[in-house]
């Protein structure tokens, strides 16, 4: 079985509780949605124990804009870090008081995170298909849901689209799988169904929801 499970923000607590709750057995495997920093309380905690968790399951881990913000902010060099500029604003003080950002001596620029924290956050994808399903943290282009053909749909969207695009959700597509989610929570803070089009799983943690992981091909949903 594969378990998705979405957005963290910080909260160390509620995801331990997750996956002491998930009903796992040897093979199977769990891919998270991205966004595991900001706003909440220890986004380096939440980072460090995704490290360990990789020495005990298999684990996909998709980047999110708030690992964008970051990791630009960082100064990091890639197409898939932007708009670092509006990483303060969105919660990142908090992930930067969790590194000690604001107690070190050095000059910001030379500030650096841990080596395991590091490769952790470099090895971060896009998107991964899997069966009849496709993981993104956001979404694709509108464009390119009106595409029969996946992998061109996958070229057609640009990095912005998969990290920030909140308007696919609750549309119809011709894509043949089913897309799974996070980054835009519902107003009830409940997980989006949109069968057999999507499925949003970020149920708001870090706004006093739940955290939410979703067991495939069955569909099963698990929330603490």
């Amino acid at each position: 079985m594969l378990y998705a499970i979405g957005d963290i923000h910080g909260e160390l607590e509620a995801l331990e509780g997750l996956i002491e709750a998930l009903p796992l057995r040897g093979d199977d495997r769990l891919i998270f949605m991205g966004d595991y920093v900001d706003r909440g309380p220890d986004s380096r905690g939440v980072v460090e124990y995704l490290v360990n968790l990789t020495k005990k399951r298999t684990c996909i881990f998709l980047i999110g804009n708030h690992e964008s913000m970051f990791l630009d902010f960082l100064g990091w060099d890639d197409p898939m870090y932007f708009a670092g500029d509006a990483f303060l604003m969105n919660g990142g003080d908090r992930t930067l008081v969790s590194y000690d950002y604001f107690d070190s001596d050095l000059e910001p620029s030379l500030f650096k995170l841990p080596k395991t924290h590091e490769a952790f956050f470099r090895k971060l994808k896009l998107h991964h298909r899997e069966g009849d399903y496709l993981f993104v943290h956001a979404g694709l282009s509108n464009s390119a849901i009106e595409e029969p053909d996946l992998e061109y749909a996958l070229r057609k969207t640009d990095v912005e689209d998969f990290l920030w695009n909140r308007t696919i959700g609750d549309l119809p597509h011709k894509l043949g799988i089913t897309i799974i989610y996070g980054h835009t929570p519902s107003n009830d803070l409940q997980v989006r169904w949109n069968s057999p089009f999507s499925i949003g799983i970020d149920t708001g943690a870090v706004y006093g929801g739940k955290l939410t992981a979703i067991r495939l091909p069955d569909e099963t949903i698990f929330q603490v």
